[in-house]
């Protein structure tokens, strides 16, 4: 069972920022930004290439109410997947992060 399987389950603990029945936003443990909240859904979805479109709807819609909760969803936020070995995926379950608080640098 993957770590973020786990974490759904309670058998890892996590703070929570945002839950419903079928996603969850936590803090990450590393963060990147101000704000860095990992957005998950909670059935296992090996990575974006497996995302179905019913799943990637209501996922964008929990995505948005979790920058609301958070308070930057007027100041802006960025929004990143890591598909993969070479997009460096380290967990083997699809996850966004939400990455925010701050000016946050060019990526291109």
């Amino acid at each position: 069972m993957c770590i973020f399987c786990n974490l759904i389950e309670g058998k890892i603990p996590s703070t929570k920022i945002l839950e419903n029945d079928n996603f969850l936003a936590f803090e990450d443990i590393n963060p990147q930004a101000k704000i860095h909240a990992l957005i998950i859904p909670k059935v296992h979805i090996q990575s974006f290439n497996e995302m179905t479109p019913n799943v990637m709807s209501e996922m964008t819609t929990f995505i948005q109410e979790v920058a609301l909760t958070l308070g930057v969803k007027s100041d802006g936020y960025r929004l990143i997947t890591n598909i993969g070995q070479n997009g460096n995926q380290e967990v083997q379950h699809i996850h966004f992060h939400l990455l925010a608080g701050e000016q946050l640098g060019r990526l291109v």
